[in-house]
């Protein structure tokens, strides 16, 4: 920081107990009239005025110079003003404190983000500097910055190593792809000849015949060329010439016969042809690569804990009754879609804000609900149609096509361009997205009901483990084809809702009468209840989890709030 000093005109005999900072460098002594701030220096009348000129200077803070100790020409301290600048409110400086919220701000951020607080705690940082600076609390301060920047040099290694494993995986797969690719190249190749090998046996089997009946009609024209020929050189023998051409005449019908049936093979004769196979084109064309390229969760085998928890108010304006919510799922793009059967709406969350962003009605009540890609979701509707419902998630949702069944609609998912629905009874219906019934599930290989008063549904994160909720029966479990695996349950669970699974290996099971979520291992152990009725839940129905910020969204039967539970 620049001291002013006391000192003596070269020019004349004149004393200034403060000179200016800037002009004094020039050798220049002139009396000070202010102290600058951020130029943390004494100006002159000259040098104010210049801060009053230049838009870069005009903001600066200038302060009186005070007395010094005229007695023992020692200069009083210098003034004490923060320079920080505000990152919200440009040009401002951070001058004020509030005592209560324990933060800094400048005069606008105070005054628009504390209005509600206390004046008394509300301070003027140059004004109360003495009493609000504490230098054994800014030196522990400076202590944790030391130790956090060593966890973050630290820390910064590890992503080094995180970065270095990504780039080995990186050519791994694109090794696994090279590979795969040459073997589609020469599975391509091998069907190719096994073509080219059939277009030549097939020829060679024509070609044959071909050959064989050109030699056959040689013959026959070199019989009727002798025939033609001794028939010509008869002349007074009335009798040989009258057996050659009776001869003749049989020679002329059998060859005529021939002829006959020589141009109907000829009309009926197969040509070669070859048909591409247009499927296997049109299904490479549709691909949008050679495999799946993906993030692995690393599995996660303990139970999680939660770290906190926050109402989520999902009433809107318009809505006549208290919420109801059956059915929730994450986006694609990481918002919460929640279904309101009282209220007959579909509503999307923005996880950010943890705000009703939008919100659609529905001609019947919804239940179940999932993702099909970023752009379109499912809902299914029970009464007063049932039906699935197609909704735009692009800016505004919005319904679009709708396939009615034959059947109630419960919980919804969605594999390969397949709808997986569950009608609240007995049944699993596969269908295509045109809605044609391709397969109908509701008993194991030997017989025996599966199913009995069945929820929610999902797969987990690799497709080959369908989960189905049964209100009394427990999670029943199915291979990738529908077979049946096996029945989940335990004596926490009571009235089996809500399922969904985190990616990492775990399932999360609601317990809609037990007031309580339950951790399972996608295998069926039991791993424990990570939240209970103390949490604040009270009849959940459905539950779904952010993969990405480790949150759990819980709806309840009967509330306006979807409960979200921070996990750890």
């Amino acid at each position: 920081m620049a001291s002013g000093r006391f000192s003596q005109s070269k020019m004349s005999e004149e004393t200034f107990d403060f000179v200016c900072t800037a002009c004094e460098k020039e050798n220049k002594t002139l009396e000070a009239v202010r102290y600058c701030v951020e130029c943390v220096g004494y100006c002159c009348q000259v040098c104010t005025d210049l801060h009053k000129r230049f838009p870069t200077l005009k903001n600066h803070n200038l302060l009186g110079v005070g007395h010094g100790n005229q007695a023992n020409k020692q200069p009083p301290r210098l003034p004490e003003f923060p320079t920080e600048r505000c990152s919200t409110h440009v040009g401002k400086v951070l001058d004020m404190y509030c005592e209560k919220d324990d933060v800094v701000g400048c005069s606008t951020c105070i005054s628009k983000d504390h209005r509600l607080c206390p004046d008394s705690q509300i301070h003027s940082i140059p004004d109360m500097i003495d009493a609000l600076f504490n230098l054994s609390n800014s030196n522990k301060v400076q202590s944790q910055l030391k130790e956090l920047l060593v966890s973050m040099t630290i820390f910064g290694k590890s992503k080094d190593v995180q970065l270095s494993a990504l780039n080995e995986a990186k050519v791994i797969i694109l090794q696994k792809i090279t590979k795969f690719q040459k073997a589609l190249e020469a599975a391509v190749k091998k069907a190719a000849e096994m073509s080219k090998n059939e277009l030549m046996n097939a020829y060679k089997k024509m070609e044959q015949e071909i050959l064989e009946d050109k030699s056959d009609c040689q013959r026959t024209n070199d019989a009727l060329q002798t025939t033609s020929d001794k028939l010509n050189k008869v002349e007074a023998n009335t009798a040989q010439r009258f057996v050659l051409t009776k001869l003749a005449e049989r020679k002329i019908k059998e060859t005529e016969k021939k002829m006959t049936e020589e141009k109907k093979k000829i009309k009926s004769a197969e040509e070669l042809s070859f048909t591409p196979n247009q499927a296997l084109m049109d299904f490479i064309n549709g691909l949008h690569g050679i495999g799946m390229v993906g993030v692995t969760l690393q599995k996660r085998l303990d139970q999680y804990k939660i770290g906190g928890s926050k109402d989520i108010n999902i009433e809107v304006h318009d809505d006549s009754i208290i919420c109801g919510t059956a059915g929730c799922c994450i986006t694609y793009d990481n918002q919460l879609l929640v279904t309101d059967y009282w209220n007959m709406k579909l509503k999307r969350i923005d996880l950010q804000t943890l705000n009703v962003i939008d919100c659609c009605k529905l001609d019947s009540i919804p239940f179940g609900v999932c993702c099909i890609n970023k752009h379109e979701g499912v809902v299914t509707c029970r009464y007063p149609m049932c039906m699935i419902q197609f909704v735009s998630l692009d800016k505004k949702m919005v319904p679009t096509r709708k396939i009615k069944m034959s059947h109630n609609c419960y919980g919804i998912t969605t594999k390969d361009d397949k709808l997986y629905v569950i009608d609240s009874k007995s049944s699993l219906y596969i269908y295509d997205m045109t809605g044609r019934l391709l397969k109908t599930v509701s008993h194991d290989n030997t017989g025996n009901q599966l199913f009995s008063s069945i929820r929610h549904i999902t797969f987990n994160k690799r497709g080959d483990r369908l989960y189905i909720s049964d209100f009394n029966k427990g999670i029943v479990c199915l291979d990738g084809d529908e077979n049946y695996l096996s029945t989940y349950n335990d004596r926490d669970l009571n009235g089996i809702d809500g399922v969904c699974v985190d990616g990492k290996g775990n399932l999360f099971v609601v317990g809609g009468r037990s007031h309580n979520v339950v951790q399972f291992s996608e295998d069926g152990k039991k791993i424990g209840v990570v939240i209970n009725q103390q949490d604040g839940l009270k009849f959940p129905r459905s539950v779904s989890i952010d993969k990405k910020l480790n949150r759990l969204f819980v709806t309840m039967e009967n509330s306006n709030a979807v409960k979200m539970y921070e996990l750890k």
